[in-house]
């Protein structure tokens, strides 16, 4: 048996592990609670306050920029407008001749791929050896947002902040960060790979340290351009504003914990590769997520899985990958036993699964068929 590494900080590991608080304050499980409702909106308020971002509001302003319909399912490109930043750019996708969908916001991964949002997900026709790579090492080859279509939903996917429409501009950046991209053409490979590693290397140093001098955060800010993301699906007719689920991998996971912890219009979340306990990351699995995850104080008030329960006792999914190398099993195995707690604190155990794979990080063939078969169910037509 391979012995476990030395803390990444060495003899100030221990010191840090022992300030988070056994229980966070605002954890259902942290005290009795005596109104779920109560509970959920202190915390939902507390959470808000802490990841403060409220841009003034502005209207979608949404179109469709172009429509067909290939196999019996329609394919929109849509845009919408946000209240800072280039239009947010997205696929629209429903079978043809069907009414009233459930509705699925499908998120995008992170994977240090910022060149490419909506695509790692859609399939859109484009050839990209490096693209097709991705798809391959994560999602088994497919383009699970399709797949998802293809079963009877009406899927939304779009760029999220900093990733394929909602990138920065060349042409606005300080010339000196866009030194890299000199004399590459723009969407060639080799420009793609600059464009990635320039912003994976300084996502922490750059972009992350310029946002939380700012006063706000990235999950903030990702949670409000999620939320527009509901806002653009029930203002679709073909959706049912009551069965509206949400879902994805890695980074995509991280923001399905907080959108269906957050917005009571997710019926049904799932999350793929990004559920742990934050204590259980802090002796060696820290690095590599950079601050992407960084709310002040948030470890005080709640954990990661106490801010997807939030969402409790309505349906909830969690896929873990029992050799994901970006967090112990030790750590997916806390998260998934808490979650699971707080559903049976509810009175509703059954309406939370976790369910462990065997791999590395990625939501493969299998995963995505068990959770298209999860969302159908949950999601559902009342009778």
């Amino acid at each position: 048996m391979n012995e476990a590494p030395k803390p990444d900080l060495g003899i100030y590991y221990e010191m840090l592990r022992s300030l988070p608080p056994k229980q966070p304050s605002l954890s259902f499980l942290s005290k009795e609670w005596g109104d779920v409702d109560a509970w959920r909106t202190e915390a939902r308020r507390r959470l808000s306050e802490q990841m403060n971002f409220a841009p003034d509001s502005t209207p979608l302003n949404s179109s469709t920029d172009s429509k067909r319909t290939e196999d019996g399912m329609v394919i929109e490109n849509i845009s919408y407008d946000m209240p800072y930043g280039p239009r947010t750019r997205g696929y629209f996708i429903y079978p043809e001749g069907r009414e009233k969908l459930a509705g699925v916001a499908a998120l995008h991964d992170h994977g240090g791929f910022f060149y490419y949002g909506k695509e790692k997900i859609v399939e859109t026709g484009i050839r990209s050896p490096l693209l097709d790579e991705f798809k391959s090492k994560h999602y088994g080859g497919r383009s699970w947002a399709t797949e998802l279509a293809k079963r009877g939903f009406a899927v939304l996917a779009v760029d999220s902040f900093m990733w394929g429409s909602r990138r920065i501009p060349l042409e606005s950046m300080n010339p000196a960060h866009a030194e890299p991209f000199r004399g590459l053409r723009e969407g060639s490979d080799e420009f793609i790979r600059a464009y990635n590693h320039y912003w994976d290397s300084t996502e922490a140093g750059l972009t992350m340290s310029t946002v939380l001098c700012a006063g706000t955060t990235w999950p903030g800010i990702v949670l409000y351009e999620d939320r527009r993301s509901v806002d653009y699906l029930v203002s679709r007719p073909e959706v049912d504003a009551g069965r509206i689920g949400c879902g994805g991998l890695s980074g995509g996971a991280l923001r399905s914990a907080f959108l269906t912890g957050m917005d009571p219009r997710i019926k049904a979340g799932f999350c793929v590769g990004w559920m742990s306990t934050l204590g259980s990351m802090l002796r060696n699995h820290i690095q590599g997520h950079d601050v992407i995850m960084y709310v002040p104080h948030l470890l005080e008030m709640l954990d990661i899985p106490d801010v997807m329960a939030l969402h409790a006792p309505l349906p909830l999914l969690s896929m873990y990958d029992r050799e994901d190398g970006l967090f112990s099993l030790e750590g997916q195995t806390e998260a998934h036993n808490k979650i699971g707690s707080i559903y049976e604190k509810m009175g509703y155990p059954k309406n939370y699964e976790g369910k462990f794979y065997p791999g590395p990080h990625k939501f493969d063939v299998q995963m995505q068929e068990d959770a298209f078969e999860w969302l159908r169910e949950k999601l559902k037509p009342l009778p």
